[in-house]
């Protein structure tokens, strides 16, 4: 009984932990699910990087449709259960087991997230000062403060993130990381 309510403890302190950084776990509904991928219209060998991946519902629908997949938790919980339900799509699919706003985003042609809303500004920072070539970003819910999307439909909130400006060739990728967790540094202290 004793070592059960330990790992209940544990278990419940690493899912409330998570909500301190980033989104907390909800599974996204299948339904909004193939709504997000029909809308960021990625096509076979494109990238699709997921913000906030928990049990890779959305990352093995990705793969069904023959993308590359690139999805980043906190949680190790769900992570484990991620790896567990994309195994079959194993080449196609890379989990990163790290918060989301310190990690290393790849390139990526797409964007999923199921993030609260107080965390939609500062996610439109980040992809502004990351991206390198246009991408599109799927929001499930939670819109983004002062930038229309281009579409919504059933729940799910399109942007587009056009190429970046000479000032972003210009730089180095350090140099745009630091520039990157400036921002970030700067959003979360207001």
């Amino acid at each position: 009984m004793m070592i059960a309510l330990i790992i209940l403890g544990i278990v419940i302190l690493v899912f409330g932990a998570v909500l301190v950084v980033g989104p907390p776990y909800v599974p996204t509904l299948s339904r909004q699910v193939e709504t997000a991928l029909d809308l960021l219209s990625l096509k076979p060998g494109q990238t699709l990087l997921e913000l906030g991946s928990g049990d890779g519902k959305v990352m093995k629908a990705a793969a069904e449709r023959g993308l590359k997949v690139v999805g980043i938790e906190l949680n190790p919980f769900l992570v484990i259960i991620s790896r567990i339900r994309c195994w079959k799509y194993r080449k196609q699919v890379t989990i990163i087991w790290d918060d989301l706003w310190r990690a290393r985003w790849p390139q990526a042609d797409g964007i999923f997230t199921f993030m609260l809303q107080r965390q939609m500004e500062r996610l439109d920072k980040r992809i502004d000062l990351w991206h390198e070539k246009p991408v599109k970003l799927a929001s499930f819910a939670f819109h983004i403060p002062d930038r229309p999307p281009k579409s919504k439909y059933n729940g799910i909130f399109l942007y587009e993130y056009k190429k970046k400006s000479v000032l972003k060739s210009k730089k180095s990728s350090k140099t745009i990381e630091a520039l990157a967790a400036k921002a970030v540094a700067k959003a979360t202290a207001s």
